[in-house]
């Protein structure tokens, strides 16, 4: 019993019925679902009631025995990406199913609605951003192909947010419908813990009500951390900036992790003065080094942002104009429009109560979890941001989909972690699937490192001075390719389909073997024959 998304997200009521019918077929036969079925006819569109009988009649003859003992056999609180998703697999299979979610709708005071941070100031309106963001370098290398007089003319800040608010608020709208066409109770308002089974919901009318459930789901998310410092209360973080009335002509944005660098792009190509104060020596901690130290090199070579190293700031002072003064901590000030925090996020759980079922909880309130996503309380589990493991939405999506499937459809389903790709927005962008060398060398001990640096085509013709990386990283001893790291344009879209290969184990043999597209900058990752260099016992050999 699935609402049946399409690809672009939107709710195919026609193939839900469909799938409504086949489930009570397969359950109890020909004659018992025509019954059901006879107040809606197969050309006509299911309504959530139609879709909520459907839910409780499968309930009633699923295989997997359900609780009559409380009101649900599955809360879940927060309705992000895992949480969305474990409710709705989790009703497919059977089970009654309420979600919890603060406000259906995005904006202040809560930011993140329905759909979770990814849908509302996350992942979606960020990459609209970044095609607006990248629209003036494009325009920038046309006079290169012969197209004279061609400029990128001026960015308007209000036009664009009230086209990604509007769609935002399709998204939303989307999500609540197709919950509720799985047979998905929607509730609006804040779940609060008063036992193991027992959650106080804070409704969004004032009112207060109390549910039991036999497994609480917790997925809440996460909530940008800033620290204690004089001024703090002038910053923005990854929240505020999709609502703010205009642009800032100058803005100070602190970090050095992949929504900094993110937005330091984004806000560079808008036509922003932008400036990124970052504690340590090198941005994108974690990720390959060698791509770390090229995307510096490129944001130094060609986009106007001021990289500010080994500094922080110590004080933000707001003058009568509006305007801020920052201070660093190397004695320096920056005088701009907008601070931007982007210096990590907690769980949000603070407000839960999780002590009362008796949930630990770790630095920044997160929820360690086994295997099966489950809490040190066997009733309680966590998925997505709120459990600190890989602050990814397909991550997110992956543990709440096999959360269901091991709760109630009868299947065994752990986690898995491994060789999880994924993208880092900036200019260029980087593609990363697998090990880095740093940790490559520790686990495999012989590797053999492959590396390309070139001009693509598409920049090389019009002599602009854009790099692109590639690194391949093979484990020795088994020839399996256990790390590829792109820094170019379109690295996402690349890296996902290497990243299905090295899921499932292919060898550098069997890249050598692939056919390249030709002209493509991809095809360098299956024309690399001749080795950078080797690891033997974890030690470089050049």
């Amino acid at each position: 019993l699935s609402s049946s998304p399409l690809r672009d997200g939107t709710f195919h009521p026609i193939r839900s019925f469909s799938l409504i019918k086949r489930a009570m077929y397969s359950i109890v036969g020909v004659t018992t679902a025509a019954m059901l079925a006879t107040s809606v006819s197969a050309f006509t569109v299911p309504s959530r009631s139609t879709a909520r009988k459907a839910a409780t009649f499968l309930r009633r003859n699923s295989s997997i025995r359900m609780s009559t003992e409380y009101d649900y056999d599955l809360l879940v609180i927060g309705g992000g990406s895992g949480g969305v998703r474990a409710s709705r697999i989790s009703a497919g299979h059977g089970a009654k199913v309420a979600l919890l979610e603060g406000q259906l709708k995005h904006g202040a005071p809560n930011y993140s609605a329905i759909g979770g941070t990814c849908v509302n100031v996350g992942c979606v309106p960020k990459k609209l951003m970044v095609f607006a963001g990248r629209y003036p370098s494009e325009i920038s290398e046309a006079a290169g192909y012969g197209w004279k007089g061609a400029t990128a003319g001026t960015f308007d800040w209000k036009t664009f947010m009230e086209a990604k608010n509007t769609e935002i608020t399709r998204l939303n709208n989307i999500y609540d419908g197709m919950l509720g066409n799985a047979g998905v109770d929607v509730i609006e308002g804040f779940g609060k813990f008063l036992g193991k089974n027992e959650v106080e919901v804070a409704l969004s009318n004032g009112e207060t009500k109390v549910l039991t459930a036999k497994n609480i789901l917790v997925g809440v998310g996460g909530w940008p951390f800033k620290p204690d410092i004089p001024g703090i209360e002038h910053t923005i973080t990854s929240n505020e900036i999709f609502y703010l009335e205009e642009q800032p002509k100058k803005i100070v944005i602190v970090g050095g992790g992949f929504i900094a660098l993110e937005f330091a792009a984004i806000m560079d190509g808008l036509g922003s003065d932008v400036s990124v104060v970052y504690r340590g020596d090198l941005f994108l901690r974690g990720f390959d080094l060698d791509m770390r130290e090229h995307l510096k090199e490129e944001m130094l070579a060609n986009s106007k942002i001021d990289l500010q190293f080994n500094t922080d700031l110590t004080e933000i002072v707001k003058k009568d104009d509006g305007s801020f003064t920052v201070k660093t901590t190397d004695g320096k000030t920056i005088e701009c429009d907008a601070v931007m925090y982007a210096t990590g996020r907690n769980a949000k759980t603070d407000k839960l109560g999780l002590e009362s079922a008796g949930v630990k909880t770790v630095k920044g309130g997160f929820i360690p979890v086994d295997d099966y996503s489950k809490s040190n309380v066997d009733n309680i589990y966590a998925v997505g941001d709120v459990t600190g493991r890989i602050a990814l939405t397909p991550v997110a999506l992956m543990e709440g989909h096999r959360l269901a499937d091991t709760l109630f459809g009868g299947m065994d389903r752990k986690v898995d972690h491994e060789f999880v790709a994924s993208t880092v927005f900036t200019t260029p962008e980087i593609g990363t699937v697998g090990y880095t060398e740093e940790e490559a060398a520790e686990k495999f001990k012989d590797i053999t490192v492959y590396k390309s640096r070139f001009r693509a085509m598409k920049h090389s013709f019009p002599k602009s001075e854009t790099y692109s990386l590639f690194k391949i990283i093979v484990d020795s001893k088994t020839d399996k390719v256990v790390g590829v790291h792109v820094a170019t344009d379109g690295a996402g879209e690349m890296v996902q389909g290497v990243g299905i290969a090295v899921k499932m184990g292919a060898t550098k043999a069997q890249f050598d073997d692939t056919i390249g597209i030709h002209p493509t900058s991809a095809e360098e990752l299956v024309t690399m024959r001749s080795p950078s260099y080797h690891y033997k016992d974890g030690v470089k050999v050049e």
